[in-house]
C-alpha cells in the first residue's frame, strides 16, 4: 500500500487521482499519462533527487537567508500599535464603543500571532534559542497561546498535512460524515442538515480563539511534557489575567463581557479562515499511505492569490504550498519562492494549486457539505477501492 495514491477531498476526479499514484499529479493538458507504475525503489530515488534539485535553487536564489531587519521593525510596529491601542482603550473609558476596539484588538492579536508562527518555525534567527525564546514572547506573553501546545499540534500538521489519522487539524468536531446507507435511513430535516452543515463551520470558527486559550491551558496544567513550563504558565497568566482585568477595570461587567466575546470570536474566525482555507478541500492522505514528502507537501495544500495584500492578512501562509515545502523560510521571501516552486511543479507535471480566496472558502463549504450528504468518504480513497475490486485501472 505504500505506493497508493492519495484520497481526494471531492474537488478532483478520480482521473487525477491516478496521476498522483503516478507522481504526475498535474492539470489534464489534452496529452495522455503514463498509468504504468514506477518501482517503488525507483520512484522514491526520484522524488529524492527532485526534492534536492528544488531546495538547491532556493540556496542558489539566496532564499533561504534570514531577514531579520524585517522581523525587528515589524515586532517594534506591532508592539507599538498594541501598546497605542491599549492607550485608545483606557481613554474611551466605559463606552459600548469599546466593541470597535474589541475587533482592532482581534486583528491586531492575529498579525502578532503570525509572527509567533513564523518564530516557531525558527524563519527569524539562525540560533534556535533565540527562535524558541521568540516565540515564547511572543505567542504566550503577547497573544495568550502556549507554544508549546501549539509545537504539539501544528507540527503533526507539517509532518502528515491532510493525513487522516495523523493531522490534528483535519479532524473537525461539527462535520459529519455519513454513507449513502446510512443517510438514505435519516428524515428528509436530517438530510437537509447534513447537506448544508458548512453553516456550522462558520460558528466553529468564532469559538476557535476560546478554544486556543483554553487548550493551551490543559496542556500547561496538565501532565504531558512542557520544555519551558514555568515560564510559559507565568507569560500566559500575566497576558490572560492582565488583559481581562485591565477590560473589567476600564469597563461594566456587561460591556465586558460583550467586549472579550466579541474580541476572542474575531480573532477566532480570523486565525480560523486563514488555516482552513490552506487546506480543506485539498486531497486526503489515507492511513496506509506513504508519500514522498515533495508531494505530500504540495499536492495536499492550495496558495491564496492576492500578492501583498494576501500576504499581509494572513501572515506570509497564503503562500501555503512554499511554507510547507520550506517551513523554515522567512516570510518576505515566499513570494520568490512561490514564482520558482511553480515552474518547478509545472516541469515535473506535479499539481500545483492556487486559487483566490472566494473560490477556496467555497470549496471549503463544499467540501464539507459533500462529505455530510455520503458524495465521497473523506477516508475513503476512490483507487483504492478500484484496485480492490480486481477492476483495471488504465
Amino acid at each position: 500500500m505504500s505506493d497508493t495514491p492519495l484520497a481526494v477531498s471531492g474537488i478532483h476526479p478520480v482521473e487525477d487521482v491516478k496521476n498522483i499514484g503516478n507522481g504526475r499529479a498535474g492539470p489534464r493538458d489534452g496529452g495522455s499519462h503514463r498509468t504504468g507504475r514506477v518501482p517503488g525503489k525507483a520512484r522514491r530515488q526520484r522524488a529524492t533527487t527532485e526534492f534536492s534539485q528544488l531546495s538547491s535553487q532556493m540556496q542558489e536564489a539566496g532564499l533561504m537567508g534570514r531577514r531579520r531587519g524585517y522581523y525587528w521593525v515589524r515586532f517594534a510596529l506591532l508592539t507599538v500599535v498594541l501598546s497605542g491601542l491599549v492607550a485608545v482603550f483606557i481613554q474611551i473609558g466605559n463606552s459600548w464603543w469599546q466593541l470597535c476596539t474589541a475587533a482592532v484588538f482581534a486583528l491586531v492579536f492575529t498579525q502578532i500571532a503570525f509572527l509567533g508562527h513564523d518564530a516557531a518555525h525558527r524563519q527569524i534567527f539562525q540560533s534556535g534559542r533565540w527562535n524558541n525564546w521568540a516565540s515564547l514572547v511572543i505567542s504566550n506573553l503577547y497573544v495568550g497561546m502556549s507554544v508549546g501546545w501549539w509545537n504539539n499540534k501544528h507540527n503533526r500538521h507539517h509532518g502528515n498535512p491532510n493525513r487522516v489519522g495523523h493531522d490534528p487539524d483535519i479532524q473537525i468536531p461539527v462535520v459529519r460524515t455519513d454513507s449513502l446507507r446510512a443517510l438514505r435511513s435519516r428524515s428528509a430535516v436530517a438530510r437537509w442538515v447534513l447537506a448544508h452543515q458548512s453553516v456550522g463551520f462558520t460558528p466553529f470558527l468564532l469559538f476557535q480563539g476560546l478554544i486556543l486559550h483554553v487548550q493551551s491551558l490543559k496542556r500547561l496544567f496538565g501532565r504531558g511534557p512542557v520544555q519551558h513550563r514555568s515560564v510559559e504558565i507565568s507569560m500566559i497568566l500575566v497576558r490572560l489575567v492582565g488583559f481581562t482585568g485591565l477590560v473589567f477595570l476600564v469597563l461594566s461587567p456587561g460591556r465586558a463581557l460583550a467586549f472579550l466575546g466579541l474580541q476572542l470570536a474575531v480573532f477566532g474566525f480570523y486565525l480560523g479562515t486563514v488555516f482552513a482555507v490552506n487546506h480543506m478541500g485539498m486531497p486526503l492522505v489515507p492511513k496506509d499511505v506513504k508519500l514522498d514528502f515533495f508531494r505530500r507537501q504540495t499536492l495536499t495544500a492550495r496558495d491564496i492569490r492576492g500578492g501583498r495584500l494576501a500576504a499581509f492578512l494572513m501572515g506570509g501562509l497564503n503562500y501555503q504550498i512554499e511554507h510547507h515545502l520550506f517551513p523554515s523560510m522567512a516570510r518576505p521571501n515566499l513570494r520568490r519562492a512561490a514564482q520558482v516552486i511553480k515552474r518547478f511543479c509545472d516541469e515535473h507535471d506535479v499539481r500545483y494549486t492556487r486559487t483566490g480566496l472566494a473560490e477556496a472558502l467555497r470549496s471549503v463549504t463544499a467540501y464539507i457539505d459533500s462529505v455530510g450528504l455520503g458524495h465521497q468518504d473523506p477516508f475513503e480513497c476512490p483507487l483504492i477501492a478500484v484496485r480492490r475490486s480486481g477492476a483495471p485501472i488504465g
